[in-house]
């Protein structure tokens, strides 16, 4: 049985792989499936942000459920170890019709998560509807426009065979404008306005 992964490596990018050390930032983003996962990773040096990798995996070759589940495990932690990502982000399982799809899909978000966790990553969630506002500036774009703003935005010209790997690409430049964004900034690791003010006692004003 043979399992079929796709890799869309960047000759230019993959020069750089070797200086990755630091002080550059690896984002790491998921597109969860138990047919056809996406992922995509991007270097964020200052404000400089290159493709580093896209590529898709097909767990939809192997039969047996838990068997899917272990590949996309040991997938997603081989790109960890390989990359060494600073950052994860993953998409958010969207709701559906279908009861068994949308629980299929839940563990196979759940078990990636699991595999960066297992790396002492933290893991950050988009919807679907986030993540296309962040690329494009419409949460209702198909994954074609998404698609050719991520060719823009980092210079690429190669199309994948599967939109799942610039899904995945987008999740990884959503976080990345997330976190680097006052809005982002603000709102990281902040649970209300209470919280906001604790934590930042010098924006308070008193009258």
């Amino acid at each position: 049985m043979k399992i079929l992964i796709f890799r869309f490596s960047f000759i230019n990018l993959v020069k750089i792989h070797p200086c990755l050390q630091k002080p550059v930032k690896i984002i790491l983003g998921i597109d969860p499936g138990t047919i056809v996962m996406g992922y995509g990773l991007i270097t964020v040096k200052g404000s400089e942000v290159n493709l580093l990798e896209l590529g898709v995996l097909k767990p939809g070759k192997v039969k047996d459920g838990y068997k899917k589940l272990q590949l996309i495990f040991n997938t997603v932690s081989g790109l960890i170890t390989k990359y060494q990502p600073t950052d994860f982000a993953i998409e958010a399982p969207f709701f559906g019709k279908n009861v068994q799809s949308m629980l299929k899909l839940g563990r196979a978000q759940g078990v990636a998560i699991a595999a960066a966790m297992r790396h002492g990553l933290e893991v950050t969630e988009y919807s679907p509807k986030k993540v296309k506002q962040s690329i494009t500036g419409n949460g209702n774009a198909d994954k074609e426009q998404v698609m050719k703003m991520l060719q823009t935005l980092l210079s690429f010209k190669e199309s994948p065979k599967h939109y799942d790997a610039t899904d995945a690409l987008a999740v990884a430049l959503c976080h990345h404008f997330q976190t680097n964004s006052v809005v982002g900034k603000m709102a990281k690791g902040t649970k209300g306005w209470d919280d906001f003010i604790k934590n930042n006692p010098g924006r308070v004003v008193k009258k």
